[in-house]
């Protein structure tokens, strides 16, 4: 490992955000890390193209899965600089008709999973006195829309967290952030029809929905020198749709 190489842990790196992130990191010399829950097109490019790149297949419903894997990743890269907390499921319907199993497997793949690399991840950047974690939230969480109340919690649940475990952390040097994406180019999105694009793009004031691009620009900025005084903070990227 090249001394001053950064480390950044990236869940759910197999594609769309997840994915643009890690070639962002990978473009600015981080060595990087991801999980997910299949090996796609994306990840077994990367992994040809690029040694500083490690991949594994990791049920993020998994406490120990996912400790196993920053374990990995520790041993194999000697710390961890950043964690993103990307990795999610997006579950769709009205509360009183879903299945527990639909409610149980949505708060441990978006809520517990984070909390778990979270606890793991910081252990490395207490020891190091520094690090950054940003947590991918969402507009759901500020606003509230019928058919995503499962969702909308476990993202408010992540800025909670935000808050919180900036408080506990910063003392050490390690901030903690979120960013809460409006409408983007998503597994959420594509499965919308034209008129409800449309129809989003209407009630945005900049008319349109975002790029992954600038989703993830703004993720890299928090990671970033340039934001090294930003903690505790849920940065809206919505094109102004819930201002």
């Amino acid at each position: 490992m090249p001394a001053g190489r950064k480390i950044a842990l990236v869940s759910g790196g197999s594609r769309g955000l997840g994915a643009t992130l890690i070639t962002g990191f990978l473009d600015r010399r981080y060595a990087v890390a991801t999980l997910s829950r299949t090996k796609t097109a994306f990840i077994s490019d990367t992994m040809r193209k690029r040694r500083q790149f490690l991949w594994r297949c990791v049920d993020g419903r998994d406490p120990e899965a996912l400790l196993g894997f920053v374990r990995e990743v520790g041993e194999r890269f000697g710390r961890i600089d950043v964690l993103v907390n990307n990795a999610a499921i997006a579950v769709e319907g009205i509360l009183s008709t879903m299945q527990t199993r639909e409610i149980v497997e949505t708060v441990e793949a978006n809520l517990t999973a984070a909390l778990v690399l979270a606890r793991a991840c910081s252990r490395f950047m207490l020891r190091q006195g520094s690090g950054c974690i940003v947590n991918i939230s969402s507009v759901h969480a500020l606003r509230g829309h019928s058919g995503v109340a499962v969702y909308s919690a476990t993202k408010a649940a992540l800025d909670g967290l935000t808050r919180s475990l900036a408080r506990e952390l910063g003392p050490r040097q390690i901030r903690v952030n979120s960013v809460a994406p409006g409408f983007f180019e998503s597994d959420m999105v594509a499965a919308m029809s034209k008129d409800q694009k449309e129809r989003i793009a209407r009630r945005t004031p900049l008319r349109r929905l975002a790029r992954v691009d600038e989703i993830a620009n703004v993720v890299q900025f928090l990671a970033s020198d340039q934001a090294s005084f930003i903690t505790g903070q849920t940065l809206v990227v919505d094109g102004g749709i819930t201002c």
